[in-house]
């Protein structure tokens, strides 16, 4: 990208990975702010996504409110680790997957319709590939999907942390489905939505912004991803935090700058104690580990055993898997 096509891309990415309009022409809204047209918008984002720096325009869905998901991990030989990762890549409910620098050296998320489906899934990957697979499911999350800082500054959105669950639908389910696979590029993508779910178009927007003051959207935009635009290093940090100093511990570590998200997850107390996580993104190795080390002099975090798991390559990155298999099938 060179001059003024840059510097449009750049502020295409920074500015709308939140907040895109729920209007009938939302590209349209887009050019409008950056002094463009809606068919160089739309041709960029086309472009962005081809490349690989984007893999969406759509929906983050709160863990847990419509389906059920859960990070789990696996330690895989090495001698089988491109056999269980492909075949892992190609499981409907994995809709991330990395490679981190630990024992535990393969991490996923799965994302199910429902609790019965997700507990199927992950006994179905144990018994295929005869590993034992950590389960650490989402207890609360203290700063959740908010997008990314391209310039790597400024002081940081604090996350709704509590969902109006009395506004889910379950006639909401396919649209946030599709939502969360990705809005159609096109002049009118919610015309679009609207007709693939034969639902009248006033009635989805109208949901969608529902849901999304709800807080079980949880972010509207531009998914970006982190490594093709120069933001190289990725780490997530568990920590071995008491249970009675959680809250402390994970509000404190949600506002440090840099750090992307923060959870409490259940722990597997023979193998893994770790109950509050944090992501780091950053361009370098050593600025993940200065954020780092600053987090660790947190009082609430200072003298707390932690390890840091760096990822060192990416299987896979989609939207989550929200239908039903009647619905779906």
């Amino acid at each position: 990208m060179q001059g003024a096509e840059e510097h449009f891309r750049f502020r295409l990415l920074n500015e709308f990975q939140r907040g895109f309009p729920v209007v009938d022409r939302p590209f349209a809204a887009l050019a409008s702010d950056l002094q463009s047209t809606e068919q160089q918008v739309i041709e960029a984002l086309v472009g962005l996504r081809t490349e690989g720096a984007i893999t969406r325009v759509g929906a983050t869905v709160r863990p847990n409110t419509v389906g059920a998901s859960t990070l789990a991990a696996m330690s895989i030989p090495l001698n089988r680790l491109t056999e269980i990762t492909t075949w892992l890549s190609g499981f409907k409910s994995v809709n991330h997957s990395y490679l981190r620098e630990d024992e535990w050296n393969l991490w996923f998320v799965l994302a199910a319709p429902d609790a019965t489906t997700l507990t199927q899934d992950l006994r179905d990957i144990a018994t295929h590939t005869a590993l034992r697979v950590l389960d650490l499911r989402l207890i609360q999350p203290f700063h959740i999907d908010l997008g990314f800082d391209l310039k790597g500054q400024g002081p940081k959105a604090q996350s709704q942390n509590q969902a109006d669950m009395s506004a889910l639908l379950e006639s909401d389910r396919p649209m946030l489905h599709a939502l969360a696979q990705g809005l159609t590029l096109v002049p009118e993508p919610y015309a679009a939505l609207a007709h693939a779910i034969a639902r009248p178009i006033p009635d989805v927007m109208a949901r969608i912004e529902a849901l999304t003051t709800a807080g079980i959207i949880t972010r509207l935009g531009i998914i970006v991803r982190h490594r093709q635009l120069g933001w190289q290093e990725n780490a997530m940090v568990v920590w071995d935090v008491p249970i009675a100093a959680i809250d402390e511990a994970g509000k404190a570590l949600a506002c440090l700058p840099g750090i992307s998200l923060c959870y409490q997850r259940r722990t597997e107390p023979d193998t893994w104690p770790y109950s509050l996580y944090c992501m780091v993104h950053a361009r370098s190795r050593a600025d993940a580990t200065a954020v780092i080390t600053e987090a660790a002099a947190l009082p609430s975090l200072t003298g707390v055993a932690h390890k840091i798991l760096f990822s060192t390559h990416c299987y896979k990155q989609t939207g989550a898997n929200l239908q039903r298999q009647e619905i779906a099938a």
